[in-house]
């Protein structure tokens, strides 16, 4: 579902990208800190080397340089992971060495033979890494001195761990404003989707007949193209009514022109005729009728209550059967639409209830109720009316629900409503189904699409 969702996907993409370009971003100006520290420090050791490098110049050969460590009192100190020798080039021997040393070897990679300054990190005593500065030193006589100074990395270590903490911590807090601010701009930006989606509901119920909204130019043809849609909706489905009705007056009068002639001969010709003629008229009637309900069916906006349908068929029933001890019970939530036509959902339940009334013992219970579908499936509402009667015979479905046919010939009818429910229930998309109702006789629930 979130992978369906236009906001999630507009608040995951941004998300994405920020968490990457931050995250790139803190790292970038990680790296940038860490060299800049490092040619910082580099300078600071540059300076010890090169005073260092100019007091071993003003000694003879063998002797110690006389140098006072240059306010660095860590030269003193033995393994303080500061640390300064001279070593002879060519022989690699220790001429002279800080007293922090304190007995140790420290490692110094060879120095570049041109007598430029090279620093890189070196594992001291104690294991301490060690940010070291070197350079080869060519003095009067052709000596060659290789003079080193070397300071504890942790130091920078912790400078740069402290630095990046305070970046990441500073990015992160930059990433949820961000986010949020994100989150603000997707729901603002969607709202006017929010506001054609209300409408269309609005529409959809029969509150209103087409979208009024004020809307962004960027979705404003968007209505305007659902207007003009609704209105040739509209404009087609009277064209169709109109048609079904000229039909029907086109076709009614000459059959009766026909019915009439035929009765008035006695002969076998004309009773053939009007028998036919009946049938005619009969089939000419069942197709105009289903020719108004898939019309109507059409209809954008067309929406009925149910619990109201049952209702108002429930008093009409307790006033036709007064005679009767007819015990109708009605149940649901009144608030229930369909999308069907009021006089069609009438139709429909007055059938449906008409008949558990006549072939009940006394006791009809009619309930409306939503269904839940599945996520991709359109909600549906379920009506069920019940009866206490005999109820249907297992394989007797498809009989009952033919045109004319009554399995019951003692009750008064015309053995139409079950045949017009079923024609109602298909044209608007919906299903019919019989039981055994725990009253004892028939339970017939008709689904239709929830409005």
């Amino acid at each position: 579902m979130a992978e369906r969702s236009l906001a999630w996907r507009l608040v995951a993409s941004a998300v994405l990208w920020s968490a990457v370009s931050l995250a790139g971003a803190g790292l970038l100006l990680t790296q940038l800190y860490r060299g800049s520290l490092e040619r910082s420090f580099d300078a600071r050791l540059a300076v010890y080397q090169k005073t260092l490098a100019g007091a071993v110049a003003l000694v003879p050969e063998g002797e110690a340089p006389a140098f006072d460590n240059a306010g660095e009192p860590r030269f003193n100190l033995p393994l303080s992971g500061w640390y300064w020798l001279v070593r002879d080039a060519r022989t690699g021997q220790v001429t002279a060495a800080s007293r922090s040393l304190f007995g140790e070897i420290l490692d110094v990679p060879e120095p570049p033979a041109d007598g430029t300054v090279a620093g890189s990190y070196v594992v001291g005593p104690l294991n301490y890494e060690l940010r070291l500065v070197a350079q080869r030193v060519r003095l009067i006589g052709g000596r060659e001195l290789d003079v080193a100074v070397a300071g504890n990395a942790d130091e920078l270590k912790a400078d740069i761990a402290s630095f990046r903490n305070r970046v990441f911590a500073t990015l992160t807090v930059f990433a949820v404003g961000l986010v949020l601010a994100t989150i603000l701009q997707v729901r603002l930006g969607l709202r006017p989707l929010d506001t054609m989606r209300d409408g269309l509901k609005a529409i959809r119920e029969g509150r209103a007949s087409r979208l009024e909204a004020d809307l962004p130019r960027e979705i404003a043809p968007l209505a305007e193209e659902l207007n003009a849609l609704i209105e040739t909706n509209g404009a087609i489905v009277e064209r169709a009514r109109g048609h079904v009705g000229n039909l029907a007056h086109a076709l009614k009068t000459p059959l009766s022109v026909m019915l009439n002639e035929a009765r008035a001969d006695d002969g076998p010709l004309g009773a053939k005729v009007t028998e036919q003629v009946a049938v005619m008229r009969a089939q000419v009637d069942r197709y105009l009728d289903r020719a108004r309900m898939a019309a109507e069916r059409r209809v954008i906006g067309a929406a009925a209550e149910a619990r109201r349908s049952l209702d108002g068929v429930a008093a009409v029933l307790r006033r036709a059967y007064a005679d009767r001890d007819l015990a109708i019970e009605v149940n649901g939530p009144a608030d229930l639409k369909a999308r069907i036509e009021r006089r069609d959902l009438d139709e429909l339940v007055g059938n449906l209830m008409d008949n558990a009334a006549k072939f009940g013992r006394g006791r009809v219970r009619a309930t409306v109720a939503a269904e839940a579908g599945e996520a991709s499936a359109r909600p549906m509402i379920a009506v069920t009316v019940e009866d206490d009667g005999p109820g249907l015979p297992d394989g007797q479905a498809a009989v009952v629900l033919a045109r004319g046919r009554r399995l019951d010939e003692s009750v008064p009818g015309s053995g139409l409503g079950l045949n017009i429910v079923d024609e109602l229930v298909e044209a608007y998309g919906g299903k019919l189904a019989f039981e055994t109702s725990d009253l004892g006789g028939l339970k017939v629930t008709v689904r239709l699409p929830q409005s």
